[in-house]
C-alpha cells in the first residue's frame, strides 16, 4: 500500500470517528430540544445542526461502502439504503418547505428530522468497535456497571424541565429512574399526572432498556451492522446471556429482541382495541397508552399512566384489558430461554402430529423440553392456580365483592399473578385482608423465572428448595426429577439466592424501621419485599418515606434487579479451582 493510500485510509478512519462524535452531539441536542423550551431563533440554530449531523451521517455511510470498509451484507445494505433514502427525503422536504411535492410533504414535520437523528446515531454507534475486556471488567462487573450508568443517565433526563410539569427533586428522579431501569414500578410521584408525555417516554425507554439490558441492544446492533464479533466479546456475552454455546450468543440475542418486540407489538394492538373510546378519544392518546402498558407489562415493570393503576375508574372492570396484561407479564416472567424452548416444543408437537397422520413412524422421542423449562412451567402453573384459589377465597367478600362472577375470577387471577414481579393492581392494595397481604408477600418473594424480566428469588430456586427438603425427608442423597438429576451447584446457588435475599430484605426492614419508625412493620416489610423482587406493588407508604428510607429502597431495587449473587461475584476476586480436597465431615444441623 502506497503512502498516499495509507494516509487516505487513516484520514477516512478519523472521519468515521468524528462522524460518531457528531452523531452523539446530535443526540444531545435532540435531548435538549425536547427537554428545554426553545426560542424561535435558537430553534433555527438547532435545525441547522440537525441538517449537518444528517449530511455527515449519509456521507460517512457512503464512504464505508466506497472504500469497502463494510462487507455487502444484504440486510445491512437494505437498512442503510432505506435510512439514507428516508433522510434525503426529509432533507428535501425541509429545504423546499411547504412547497415540497405532495409525496413527501408529510415529512416536513420536525419529528421526522428527530427520527433521522436517532437512526444516524444508531448506525454510527453500531459501527464502533465495542470490546468487553475481561482483564479489565469481568461479566458481572460489566453487567452491574451498565445498570448503574443507565440509572444515572435516566435520573438526569427526568430532571429536564420539560420532563415534569412542576419540577422534581433529584432523589425522586433517581428513585423513579432506578424503579424504571430495575423494572420495579414503585413510585414516589404519580407517573400520569406528574410527568409530561416527554417524561413518560423517558420512563418507557428506561423500562425497555432495563428489561432487556443495554448490553443486549448494543451488542446485537454492533453484530448486525458489522456481521461479526471477537471471541472475547462472544465469551463475555455468553456469560451474561446464559448461552451454553459461544457460537449461539448472537442468535440468542436476536431471539430475545425478536420475541420481546413481537409480544409487545401484539399486546399493544390488542390493548388498543380493548380501550373505551370515551376515555381516550384521539388515536395518539390510545396508542401511547397501549404501547406504554404493553412494554411495562412484558418487562414486568408495573408502571402505569393512570393515577390508581388499573384500579382506576373505567379500567377495573375492563376484564379484556386485564387478561391481555396478564398474558404479557406472564410471558415476560417466564424468561426468554423458556419461551424459546416452549416454541420449539410446540413446533415439535405439531410436527409429531403431522408425521402421525401421514403414517410415518417416529424412531425416537427427543428431549425437547429441557429440565429447566419443565420445572419452570410446572412451578409457575402451581403458583398461579393455588394463588388464584387462595386470593379468590380470601377476598371474595372483601375487594372482590364489587365484581361479577367472571369478574371475580379474572380479578383473583390478576391478584395472584401480578405479585410475581408484574406490579399492576386492579384492587385497592391497602384494603386487602391480612392473610392476603401475607400471600402477596410470599408470591412477591418467589417472583418470576430465571433469565426473565422479573425479579424475586425465582421459581426454579423455590422449586429446588422444596425438592431438596422432600428428598431429605425421604432419605435420598440426590434430587431427581423427570428422570434427571439436579446438579449440586444448582442446589448451592438456590440456597445462596434464598439466604442473600432474606439478608438484604431483613437489613432493609431494619433500616427503614429506624428512619421511619412511625410506619407499621407489615407495611415496611411489604415495600422491601416488593422492592427486592422488583414488583412495584405498594400499600401506599412509598411516597411518604424519608430521604434515607428512599435511598434504602433504591439500593434494594438495584440489588434485586442484578441479584446479590451477581454483586458479590463482581466484588470478590474469583479463586482458581484447586487440585486437592480436604477430608469430608458432616456438620450437626438439627
Amino acid at each position: 500500500m502506497s503512502f498516499n493510500q495509507s494516509n487516505l485510509r487513516l484520514l477516512t478512519s478519523y472521519s468515521f470517528y468524528i462522524a460518531f462524535i457528531i452523531s452523539i452531539l446530535g443526540l444531545a441536542l435532540l435531548v435538549a430540544d425536547f427537554g428545554f423550551n426553545q426560542s424561535s431563533q435558537f430553534q433555527i440554530y438547532l435545525n441547522t445542526c440537525y441538517f449537518i449531523v444528517l449530511i455527515v451521517g449519509i456521507s460517512t455511510t457512503l464512504l464505508r461502502y466506497i472504500f469497502k470498509y463494510k462487507s455487502l451484507k444484504v440486510s445491512v445494505l437494505i437498512f442503510d439504503s432505506l435510512t439514507i433514502l428516508l433522510t434525503l427525503a426529509i432533507l428535501i422536504a425541509h429545504f423546499f418547505g411547504e412547497e415540497a411535492t405532495q409525496h413527501i410533504a408529510t415529512l416536513y414535520d420536525d419529528n421526522w428530522v428527530k427520527l433521522a437523528i436517532i437512526l444516524t446515531f444508531i448506525r454510527e454507534f453500531s459501527e464502533q468497535n465495542i470490546s468487553y475486556k475481561r482483564t479489565f471488567l469481568n461479566p458481572a462487573q460489566l453487567f452491574v456497571l451498565s445498570f448503574l450508568i443507565i440509572i444515572l443517565i435516566g435520573s438526569l433526563l427526568l430532571m429536564l424541565p420539560n420532563a415534569t410539569y412542576n419540577g422534581i427533586s433529584y432523589i425522586d428522579a433517581l428513585f423513579t429512574s432506578t424503579s424504571a431501569v430495575c423494572v420495579t414500578g414503585l413510585i414516589v410521584v404519580d407517573t400520569g399526572s406528574y410527568f409530561t408525555t416527554f417524561g413518560q417516554t423517558i420512563i418507557l425507554i428506561l423500562i425497555q432498556v432495563g428489561g432487556l439490558g443495554i448490553l443486549t441492544f448494543a451488542s446485537y446492533f454492533s453484530y448486525f451492522f458489522k456481521g461479526g464479533e471477537t471471541y472475547e466479546n462472544r465469551l463475555t456475552l455468553s456469560d451474561m446471556t446464559g448461552s451454553k454455546k459461544i457460537g449461539e450468543v448472537f442468535s440468542t440475542l436476536k431471539q430475545v429482541i425478536l420475541i420481546t418486540f413481537s409480544i409487545e407489538l401484539f399486546s399493544a394492538v390488542i390493548i388498543y382495541f380493548t380501550l373505551d373510546k370515551t376515555i381516550y378519544q384521539t388515536f395518539i392518546e390510545r396508542a401511547f397508552f397501549s404501547v406504554f402498558h404493553s412494554i411495562s407489562a412484558f418487562c414486568n415493570a408495573g408502571f402505569s399512566t393512570l393515577s390508581n393503576g388499573l384500579f382506576d375508574n373505567g379500567f377495573r372492570y375492563n376484564y379484556s384489558l386485564q387478561l391481555v396484561i396478564i398474558f404479557s407479564f406472564v410471558l415476560g416472567g417466564l424468561g426468554f430461554p423458556i419461551v424459546v424452548n416452549l416454541l420449539k416444543y410446540i413446533k415439535y408437537f405439531f410436527k409429531k402430529k403431522f408425521l402421525f397422520y401421514s403414517g410415518k413412524e417416529q424412531l425416537h422421542q427427543p428431549w425437547v423440553l429441557t429440565l429447566t423449562s419443565r420445572i419452570t412451567l410446572v412451578t409457575t402453573a402451581i403458583l398461579i392456580i393455588v394463588g388464584t384459589i387462595l386470593f379468590y377465597l380470601n377476598e371474595y367478600h372483601n375487594t372482590l365483592a364489587e365484581h361479577s362472577g367472571f369478574g371475580k375470577i379474572v380479578t383473583a387471577l390478576f391478584g395472584a399473578t401480578t405479585p410475581r414481579t408484574a406490579g399492576f393492581n386492579t384492587v385497592d392494595m391497602s384494603a386487602l385482608n391480612f392473610s392476603t397481604v401475607l400471600l402477596v408477600i410470599l408470591l412477591m418473594w418467589i417472583g418470576a423465572s430465571p433469565a426473565s424480566t422479573g425479579g424475586g428469588i425465582k421459581t426454579n430456586t423455590f422449586a429446588i428448595a422444596v425438592l431438596n427438603f422432600l428428598s431429605l425427608a425421604r432419605g435420598k442423597t440426590r434430587i431427581e426429577l423427570f428422570r434427571r438429576e439436579i446438579a449440586d451447584i444448582s442446589v448451592r446457588r438456590a440456597f445462596a439466592a434464598i439466604t442473600l435475599s432474606l439478608i438484604v430484605i431483613g437489613l432493609g426492614i431494619i433500616l427503614i424501621s429506624i428512619f421511619d419508625s412511625e410506619k407499621t412493620l407489615v407495611s415496611i416489610a411489604f415495600e422491601c419485599f416488593s422492592a427486592y423482587s422488583t414488583v412495584g406493588l405498594s400499600v401506599g407508604i412509598t411516597s411518604n418515606l424519608s430521604i434515607y428510607s428512599k435511598l434504602v429502597i433504591i439500593v434494594i431495587m438495584f440489588i434485586g434487579r442484578v441479584s446479590m449473587l451477581t454483586v458479590m461475584i463482581a466484588i470478590f476476586k474469583k479463586v482458581k479451582q484447586q487440585n486437592y480436597r480436604y477430608p469430608i465431615e458432616e456438620i450437626t444441623i438439627n
